[in-house]
């Protein structure tokens, strides 16, 4: 894949290299809140009805796709969908960022049983699309729900609980503080991202979550380029994951606009796609495990990344102007821009914090401390496992 990021696509190279990492995990927690909140209102929709209902692209923050209509519309209803609302994307996030706070260490499957699902099932919380205070629980997809079925009521070993969910972009689209407290590690992300999913995912779902956080922390190395990112996943993902996004990312590179690189990219992730041609109306063989499939949302996202140059707007708007998960893939494009260190435009992110009541700001303090004092348990571990290797010298060794 040829570079061809510039400085001028990226908000000003310069600083984008000298984003620390506040800057960087609160770029991609707020990032990804506004972009989940602007493709809300378009989403399970094609680029073709985009344009047709909105008289052109999506440039911002729009209404619902029912107008004042959305409380019984369907297949929306009874969710306010647009005006700037986040949807479970952000909630799911939001909570994984709560169950660091609580942990204060590196998370695995037992602690998305120990801490998240308590989480959805026990504390109301302000849902921006029932304007209403609820549980979690009540808002988020079938996919989530089994979560607390498996976890809370089935008592499945968490490590084997994702096993038998449907496969989608359920694990992933909340991985993004994983990549941020494994920040320029990597490895170390898609360890752990693959152990925590496997409580919700099974197949390429987890293989996806495990990616997008390595994309994460893979943005957060001092100096990163969508095509550093793009790197980072292809030496980890596996089986139709990583073809999905070689091919994907292949096919965006010959691109710099992203009205020429929809259809492009829907046709190149389509062979990977089990949902189908119909969003609404997925395939018989739809989100079943397989070795050769991928979520769609994923390398659409990255692929959208490599269009844009890593600029946030672009990136964003692209993903958004996509349709179809287009509220998750541009969570995604949007986590990936900001920790990249591309300037989240904060007219949307104040419309947005504003219109969900949300403090989109805090969740990025709080995993900042959080990953600094896991940065300083890392280091004091590394250093006893060098103290006990080097006393595993063989006999004779005089030093």
């Amino acid at each position: 894949m040829t570079p061809k990021t510039s400085e001028s696509q990226l908000g000003g190279r310069a600083d984008a290299q000298l984003a620390g990492l506040d800057e960087r995990i609160t770029g991609a927690l707020v990032g990804a809140a506004v972009g989940d909140a602007l493709g809300g209102p378009v989403e399970g929709y094609t680029p073709e009805q985009i344009l047709e209902r909105h008289a052109g692209r999506v440039h911002g923050i729009v209404g619902p796709w029912n107008g004042d209509a959305w409380r019984t519309a369907r297949p929306i209803a009874p969710y306010h969908k647009g005006d700037g609302h986040v949807t479970d994307d952000t909630l799911m996030t939001h909570a994984l960022v709560r169950v660091y706070a609580q942990v204060r260490d590196h998370l695995d499957a037992y602690a998305i049983a120990d801490h998240l699902v308590p989480d959805l099932m026990t504390n109301p919380r302000w849902i921006p699309e029932l304007e209403a205070e609820a549980l979690p629980l009540q808002r988020v997809f079938l996919a989530e729900k089994w979560l607390v079925a498996r976890l809370h009521y089935g008592h499945i070993d968490p490590r084997e609980a994702g096993v038998g969910n449907i496969v989608n972009c359920g694990a992933a689209m909340y991985m993004a503080p994983v990549g941020l407290v494994n920040a320029a590690n990597p490895a170390g992300a898609y360890t752990e991202a693959a152990d925590v999913a496997g409580a919700h995912q099974s197949s390429y779902g987890r293989e996806a979550a495990a990616v997008f956080a390595t994309a994460v922390s893979a943005a957060c190395v001092p100096g990163a380029t969508p095509d550093s990112v793009i790197g980072a996943c292809l030496s980890l993902a596996k089986d139709g994951t990583r073809a999905a996004i070689e091919t994907v990312c292949e096919v965006a590179s010959r691109y710099t606009d992203f009205e020429s690189a929809l259809r492009p990219l829907r046709e190149t992730v389509a062979p990977y796609d089990t949902v189908g041609a119909d969003y609404r109306n997925p395939s018989l063989g739809a989100r079943r495990p397989s070795r050769l499939h991928a979520i769609e949302e994923l390398p659409v996202a990255l692929g959208m990344l490599v269009v844009s140059g890593g600029d946030y707007r672009h990136a964003v708007l692209g993903s958004v102007n996509y349709g179809r998960d287009c509220d998750s893939i541009a969570t995604m494009a949007g986590a990936l821009a900001g920790a990249l260190g591309s300037e989240v435009p904060s007219d949307w992110s104040k419309t947005v914090a504003e219109a969900s009541r949300l403090d989109l700001w805090e969740p990025a303090r709080t995993l900042t401390e959080v990953t600094r004092e896991v940065f300083a348990r890392d280091a004091d571990r590394r250093r006893s496992h060098e103290r006990a290797f080097a006393q595993l010298r063989s006999p004779g060794c005089s030093d």
